[in-house]
């Protein structure tokens, strides 16, 4: 069946994008009510925290930071991939990523307006302390501190939203114009209107090609630098388990491994939802795997070298933090952590493995099982026990706060479903660039 459109025309890739938007498995109902309710239930949560108080959450000192900010750094590394995907390999001309540049450039972006809202969240009352980290003058005539981390989470969460909802949407303009052309009406008018009147030309084409590849460039700078400014609210601290240089490589790596077995969860159900197996190819999907492969070996010597690090540096503090994440009251975490993160994925040097589709799949949410642990292990265990004695505690994550996560979830897929029924999943204009041409069975005269 992966080979049927390929062998087909270039003017046939339209029909066979769009037929799975019209008529979607009956298991894309399903996914999109589970979603749904589990929205619901976050939503639910959320105004029970903000009725009654953030005491229900569980956060206290000097456990400040909970699951809350897991959260937030967790769908921040979930947004990269789709950046990574479109941005860094169109620079190289990695062909394989056009089947699947859609899906995670949308993943990207609502991850990222998922991680937006725990800020929100975590600092209870909304309406009072959000525009507090806004660079605007207020009624105490006080502006925010330009040097602290928090801030910089602000500038730099704000413009990898900016720059990748322009790429994403540029990338579907031409994909627009093609469905403005195939409907009537009022949905006529409105895909002409977000198309921006494109017909196509030369000139636009031009235009477009430049203004496509800057964004890329500019893109691809942000996969380094966001994150590396979400691991400096750790880093600049001097809590022990933080302060280390090796976190900015460390949680760029992270992310990345994070992103890439997220678009695989997503694009494998998706290519059966929307009928898209003869466009997203089984050596996507490998390639796919590659990838976390090696974003996976990259996170595993981050784990051996920060455990040298605390050994070497002498740091008494330090290195208490380590060896008790591997056997004190969390080591169940970091366990979890390591094995999901490092030795499962090594299955993928296996080809066997890398083209067995549910083996690929089971070993990818649980990549993102590990990647969640993860980022709670550097949180929780860290802050648990600092350096007063007298205010050590235990932590454990509240239900509001694990039905907020659900919540969170069910936000983040609510949308991503609603984008794919509306919108092709599989970049049109794109994909034709990368199949092969018709030959013209017509001779020039001599």
């Amino acid at each position: 069946m992966s080979d049927v459109v390929w062998k087909k025309d270039v003017s046939d890739v339209n029909d066979g994008i769009l037929v799975g938007l019209r008529a979607p498995h009956p298991s894309f109902y399903l996914a999109l009510s589970v979603s749904v309710f589990c929205l619901i239930i976050g939503a639910v949560a959320w105004g029970y925290q903000i009725a009654v108080g953030t005491g229900v959450a569980g956060l206290n000192s000097p456990v400040y930071w909970g699951v809350y900010i897991t959260d937030f750094v967790f769908w921040v590394g979930i947004g990269h991939a789709g950046t990574l995907i479109s941005a860094i390999l169109f620079l190289f001309r990695a062909k394989w990523r056009n089947s699947i540049n859609r899906s995670a450039e949308a993943m990207t972006v609502f991850a990222v307006i998922t991680a937006g809202l725990f800020p929100l969240i975590h600092v209870g009352r909304v309406w009072y302390a959000a525009y507090w980290m806004l660079p605007l003058p207020n009624t105490n005539n006080l502006w925010v501190n330009f040097r602290s981390p928090l801030m910089w989470d602000v500038f730099a969460i704000s413009t990898y939203l900016t720059v990748s909802l322009l790429f994403w949407y540029m990338g579907l303009v031409p994909d627009l114009a093609s469905m403005r052309d195939r409907v009537k009406g009022f949905k006529r008018l409105l895909f002409g209107f977000m198309s921006f009147g494109w017909v196509g030309t030369v000139r636009q084409w031009h235009h477009y090609e430049a203004g496509y590849g800057f964004l890329a460039a500019l893109a691809t700078p942000l996969v380094l630098s966001v994150h590396s400014i979400v691991s400096w609210d750790f880093a600049m601290s001097m809590q022990p388990g933080w302060h280390t240089t090796i976190f900015p490589p460390y949680f760029v790596a992270g992310a990345i491994l994070s992103g890439c077995a997220m678009v695989y969860t997503l694009v494998l159900p998706l290519r059966h939802m929307f009928r898209m197996e003869g466009f997203i190819l089984d050596e996507h999907l490998e390639a796919l795997i590659k990838l976390t492969l090696l974003t996976s070996t990259i996170v595993a010597y981050a784990y051996a070298v920060e455990f040298l690090i605390a050994w070497y540096s002498g740091n008494p503090y330090e290195w208490k933090i380590f060896v008790k994440r591997a056997v004190g009251d969390y080591s169940f975490y970091f366990w979890t952590m390591v094995f999901c993160n490092c030795v499962f994925p090594i299955a993928f040097w296996s080809k066997r493995i890398r083209n067995s589709k549910f083996w690929c799949f089971v070993i990818c949410v649980l990549v993102n099982v590990g990647m969640w642990f993860e980022r709670y292990n550097i949180i929780i265990s860290s802050l648990v026990e600092d350096f007063v004695p007298g205010s050590w505690g235990h932590y454990e994550p509240s239900i509001v706060e694990m039905a907020i996560t659900l919540g969170s979830f069910g936000w983040f897929f609510t949308w991503l479903l609603i984008f794919c029924r509306f919108f092709p999943l599989v970049s049109m204009s794109e994909l034709k660039l990368i199949m092969p041409k018709p030959l013209n069975p017509t001779k020039r005269k001599a």
